[in-house]
């Protein structure tokens, strides 16, 4: 790979980039054809070769006579609001080459803004960057040669596709815009700088604990058959834990798929090491505490909070808590977990992993999230971070999703009666908490009254409500109708909820839609979703209604969205990326993944 000087150091700097392959990148944004022709093109842009036969400098131009050799013609070359340096710049009788838009009427011809050229005879790319045109060129000439591209891994096809856009041929000039073979190349190019960046910054570690383990014990016990995607991503962090070096992997399971069992699996072979695993609530700590008590008889199990008495944990083979961990003194784990992982920040989670890491030596590390991202994401992260993926769920989900308009209203009282009457409960979900001048629909405090008056045991949270946690324990025992904000998106368990209503659905992104409607149904009762809009259509929710899948839902964001909102939620990268669409691109991320793995091999 090629080694940058302090002064390419400099302008990459300037440039905003890191590596050769972002510079090839930076295209030109169009040409400038600096060859002599013989004919005179009217309305467009060509080179002169003239003589200035007169200069007259009036108030706020200067004009100039040019004898225009090339074509035999006189040209009248006009400078508007002339800057200092251009006063003196052309003199009678020197010949001079000249670049501009010629316009002619009733037999006049006028070159406005003529600029003086010194490169006759080539296509010259402009650039629009932070260097000036010069500078870039000389850049580019440096360093986009083919050797030097080579050295850099990328793909002779690539290279060929890519160095006519930077050193343009007449075929170049002739295009309207990129061909598809330029495209792909620079989908191509883009993709491969980027998971090349990311796998760069991936850092080895020797793990603190290595060993063979067998889940199959613990897999036998239970009183119900593990998916097929469930045993793969086990058998996944099995192979991790055999390893000298510490895992780093991300288990993205769709709403329901059973990720629980997935870390249970975890702690079981992780024994008799110990494992930590942290949660974003409360309320999903003791539902994995209490779940973990259930199958995993023969552990020594801690549970964590606020709440806990500060007492060592030294007796305890896996220790689940809040990030209340973060404030205790943890004893020496082989494994350390993190589930709902996008609800901490990195700080957050990279502090746990510090607290019991030994020298050179760190835990395994395993972190789960709920929302599910596109295909294509996942392979991409897969760069810097190993990736499994469950996207089948343990029983099949029976949920009917609809749109719904004002007019459908007394219908949906009508279907709420009803599932209250089989003793189900039923979620409400508002946009916001207090009234706005700026949206069109009720708030919780707007509409609470409502449901207050008409129905019994109705229960109200939302974000902000310091009680929430026990409004939501207090609802599972003894509500009807939960009013709330997208609170509930993750988190508790709600057995008896069949029925969610979304209000002012558009306004949400289909991934947050598809977790809402992932609390209802989770014991296979038959489950509705009920989208409420203003709007009088909407193509985005029509198609989410016919979407079951939280990955094919990701992929439809992607459609909606730009990709830069879903980037951001993974590795906070914001969009950087011009020319890849997530959505249609998967086949060159996994070509650029193979090449990438081949070419480090």
């Amino acid at each position: 790979m090629k080694k940058l000087s302090k002064e390419q150091e400099v302008k990459f700097k300037k440039l905003g980039i890191n590596t050769i392959s972002e510079l090839a990148l930076l295209i030109p944004h169009s040409y400038e054809d600096y060859r002599i022709g013989d004919k005179l093109l009217p309305h467009a842009a060509q080179m002169i070769d003239a003589t200035v036969e007169s200069v007259y400098r009036a108030p706020n131009s200067i004009q100039i006579t040019f004898f225009v050799h090339n074509f035999g013609h006189r040209v009248m070359g006009v400078l508007f609001h002339p800057k200092p340096y251009m006063l003196h710049q052309f003199k009678v009788g020197e010949r001079e080459y000249c670049y501009g838009t010629i316009e002619c009427k009733n037999g006049q011809c006028s070159m406005s803004m003529p600029k003086k050229v010194t490169k006759v005879g080539a296509i010259t790319p402009k650039y629009k960057t932070s260097l000036r045109n010069d500078v870039m060129g000389r850049l580019v000439a440096e360093l986009l040669t083919r050797e030097i591209l080579l050295a850099e891994g990328i793909k002779e096809d690539i290279i060929e596709a890519i160095l006519p856009l930077h050193f343009p041929t007449e075929e170049i000039l002739a295009q309207c815009e990129l061909r598809e073979e330029s495209l792909a190349a620079l989908k191509y190019l883009e993709l491969y700088s980027y998971m090349k960046q990311l796998a760069g910054k991936r850092r080895y570690f020797q793990a603190l604990v290595s060993q063979k383990s067998n889940y199959e014990p613990f897999a036998q016990k239970l009183p119900f058959h593990l998916t097929q995607e469930q045993i793969t991503a086990i058998e996944d962090i099995q192979k991790d834990f055999a390893q000298d070096v510490a895992a780093k992997r991300m288990i993205v399971g769709d709403v329901g798929s059973g990720k629980t069992m997935v870390i249970l699996a975890a702690a079981f072979m992780m024994l008799p090491h110990r494992s930590i695993l942290m949660a974003p609530t409360t309320i999903l700590a003791n539902q994995l505490y209490e779940e973990a008590k259930k199958f995993l008889p023969d552990t020594k199990i801690a549970l964590v909070t606020n709440r806990t008495k500060k007492s060592s944990l030294e007796a305890y083979d896996f220790i689940i808590g809040t990030h209340a961990l973060l404030y205790r003194e943890l004893p020496k784990a082989g494994l350390v977990m993190v589930d709902e992982q996008h609800r901490f920040g990195t700080q957050q989670r990279n502090m746990l992993e510090k607290f019991i890491t030994q020298g050179e030596k760190k835990p395994h590390y395993l972190q789960f999230s709920a929302t599910p991202i596109p295909r294509t994401l996942a392979m991409i992260e897969s760069a810097h971070i190993d990736v499994s993926l469950i996207t089948s769920t343990p029983f099949e989900k029976n949920i009917d999703s609809k749109v719904i308009y004002k007019q459908d209203f007394t219908e949906l009282l009508t279907h709420m009666r009803a599932e209250i009457a089989k003793n189900n409960q039923i979620l409400l979900v508002y946009p916001l908490v207090e009234q706005s001048e700026v949206l069109e629909y009720q708030s919780i405090d707007e509409a609470r009254g409502y449901w207050e008056k008409n129905f019994e045991n109705v229960y109200v949270t939302h974000g902000k409500d310091k009680t929430k946690e026990q409004v939501l324990l207090n609802f599972r025992e003894k509500g009807d109708i939960l009013i709330a904000t997208t609170v509930v998106e993750v988190g508790i368990s709600l057995p008896r909820l069949t029925t969610v209503v979304i209000v002012g659905a558009e306004r949400l992104g289909l991934a947050t839609l598809h977790q809402l409607r992932g609390r209802v149904s989770r014991t296979g009762l038959q489950g509705y979703c009920f989208l409420y809009t203003n709007q009088k259509s909407s193509e985005r929710l029509d198609e989410f209604v016919k979407t079951t899948s939280g990955f094919d839902i990701a992929n439809l964001d992607l459609k909606y969205r730009k990709s830069g909102d879903l980037l951001k939620g993974v590795n906070q990268s914001g969009s950087q990326f011009k020319w890849v669409d997530f959505a249609q691109d998967n086949a060159i991320v996994k070509q650029v993944k193979e090449d990438l793995s081949s070419f480090t091999d």
